[in-house]
């Protein structure tokens, strides 16, 4: 089953965790590097459990380390060494595109759209596998993908998902499938029984 085939890649990652302290709470970091090279960074609230960041890193074909990719959550603020000159784009007016999930949903948040949400069409393509993003005035167009549908080999289904808008932001959810709930849960689990160091601000790193 392909649900199964994607834990038993996680399971089998060499994992590094770190404890860090976030203002009033706590964030357990997780470094995973899989055979293939490719590496994947998350955060998690160490009291709810809930993904905060997911970023991947893979190497050039020449060996070297590319830039952290953000799949899942805020772009790092200037000065945190993370995504250099491309913060830029966040001070100006153009639309930002941002996934911040919850317990139960994949979400994402596009911000700068301050269009009423009766302008909005958000549904599933099932041939391209995407999410589909248009607006009636044609002023705003895009479509993605939901990488953990596509890991856990599920389909997409147009019920699942929802949208709102509010303070020119367009928020669209989509309903995690149970697979992945209970993927996630046991997950949660084999993190939780990970040697645990306490660290600093940075990423965690493989020892």
């Amino acid at each position: 089953m392909a649900v199964t085939g994607w834990l038993e890649s996680l399971r089998a990652a060499e994992k590094t965790a770190l404890l860090q302290d976030a203002g009033n709470s706590r964030r357990r970091k997780v470094h995973y590097l899989f055979p293939d090279g490719k590496e994947m960074a998350e955060e998690y609230d160490e009291k709810t459990s809930e993904l905060l960041v997911r970023k991947w890193r893979v190497k050039s074909a020449l060996g070297a380390l590319g830039q952290w990719q953000i799949e899942v959550g805020e772009p790092a603020l200037p000065g945190a060494g993370s995504l250099g000159p491309e913060l830029i784009k966040e001070s100006n007016a153009n639309p930002i595109f941002i996934r911040k999930d919850t317990k139960m949903s994949f979400q994402w948040r596009i911000r700068n759209l301050p269009y009423p949400k009766d302008v909005y069409s958000v549904c599933v393509d099932q041939k391209e596998r995407c999410v589909v993003i248009r607006t009636t005035n044609k002023k705003y167009y895009k479509k993605f993908s939901i990488p953990d549908l596509d890991r856990y080999q599920l389909p997409l289904d147009d019920s699942s998902l929802s949208f709102a808008h509010a303070n020119c932001t367009l928020i669209i959810s989509y309903q995690k499938p149970k697979e992945v709930l209970v993927a996630e849960s046991e997950l949660q689990k084999e993190l939780k029984k990970l040697k645990t160091a306490h660290g600093s601000d940075g990423d965690c790193k493989t020892q």
